[in-house]
């Protein structure tokens, strides 16, 4: 299963910071393409981050540069630390597999506004 932790977005100020954690289990982590999700209002969802079992990385480039994923095998969480918030970040916030992407949930919104 793959399982937003809550509470991990929210309202920040431009040019904040917000850290999302996303537990998972242990074979989810060490067998498949995780990736972190958005999708704006009007919007299609999107695939902004991704991390492999063996800790390769790929951004989308509207967050190249600003936001990381990581994974803690031993806390059997993904994460997505956010930096440099701009109101285009605004969006409801998902994790899943990349690949064979399961059960989406409700997300987590994450509101960039002064």
């Amino acid at each position: 299963q793959v399982q937003l932790v809550e509470p991990g977005g929210g309202l920040v100020q431009p040019g904040g910071s917000l850290k999302l954690s996303c537990a998972a289990s242990g074979s989810i982590l060490s067998n498949n393409l995780m990736g972190w999700y958005r999708q704006a209002p009007g919007r299609q969802r999107e695939l902004i981050a991704q991390i492999s079992n063996i800790g390769r990385t790929d951004y989308a480039d509207s967050v190249k540069g600003r936001f990381t994923i990581s994974r803690d095998n031993a806390r059997n969480t993904v994460y997505l630390y956010m930096n440099s918030l701009k109101p285009d970040d605004t969006a409801v916030y998902y994790c899943n597999r990349v690949r064979l992407p399961g059960r989406w949930g409700q997300g987590t919104q994450v509101t960039v506004s002064s």
